[in-house]
């Protein structure tokens, strides 16, 4: 009698289980797609030394310590700072053992980005800091490039590349009006006026690692690289006369 109820009830939960898992919705979450972060990290020995840096626009103590392969709270403490907070565009920081300058690329899961539109200064020296000034003077939401690739003067590095706000935060340009380029495409600055000078070659160097970078990863074609003045009815000589265009499209893959 004790197996014959024993049998019964086991039957009884198979049924019931069938028909719960019959019954049940399996809920999951959204993937939440995260940027992609590219940045070069030293390998082997490297020399490093203390170094100072200006806060630029959109930059966090963050993306600083990534850029020096240096530990937050060893910049924190350099400092005398107490939280990452604190940190203000354009303040002046002590950066110490810091290994050479590496660009942090954020990537983020878009379809919007159709173009690249490469642009010159026009200016002898400039960063991303100056730029942010001269642009919110004009009434624009600050620096109008989504990246900007300095010359070595402004205490920024010949060949550094500067990320924008307006990259960081995925917004329209405010660099080409033009065949609507400030709403599809990405806009880099290289500092210099090259319609009297010729672009550096670690400028160089820069873009190209930049350009490939974005154009694969946002599968832009090499027709949509294009220069400011290549733009239709865009009224401008830029990037410049001696920007080498050539040689600037050969070496990208």
């Amino acid at each position: 009698m004790k197996n014959m109820r024993r049998v019964f009830y086991l039957g009884v939960i198979i049924i019931i289980s069938g028909i719960l898992s019959s019954c049940t919705t399996v809920v999951r979450k959204p993937s939440v797609q995260l940027p992609q972060e590219i940045c070069p990290q030293p390998t082997g020995s490297v020399l490093r030394h203390d170094v100072f840096h200006v806060v630029a626009p959109g930059e966090t103590l963050w993306r600083i310590s990534k850029m020096y392969d240096v530990p937050m709270p060893d910049i924190l403490r350099a400092n005398s700072l107490k939280n990452k907070e604190e940190l203000k565009k354009g303040q002046r920081l002590l950066v110490p053992a810091a290994a050479p300058i590496a660009p942090v690329i954020a990537l983020y899961p878009s379809d919007k980005w159709k173009y690249i539109v490469v642009h010159h200064s026009g200016t002898d020296e400039g960063s991303s800091l100056d730029f942010d000034k001269y642009h919110s003077s004009k009434g624009w939401a600050g620096v109008g490039y989504h990246f900007i690739i300095a010359n070595g003067t402004k205490t920024k590095q010949d060949g550094q590349i500067e990320v924008s706000p307006r990259w960081i935060k995925q917004q329209n340009g405010a660099h080409c009006q033009a065949g609507g380029m400030n709403y599809k495409g990405i806009g880099v600055c290289v500092v210099g006026n090259f319609n009297q000078e010729r672009v550096s070659q670690k400028q160089m160097d820069s873009l190209v690692y930049l350009v490939n970078t974005l154009r694969e990863y946002y599968n832009i074609s090499s027709k949509n690289i294009i220069g400011h003045r290549q733009v239709r009815g865009a009224k401008t000589d830029c990037p410049g006369k001696y920007f080498p265009w050539v040689e600037f499209k050969e070496r990208l893959h």
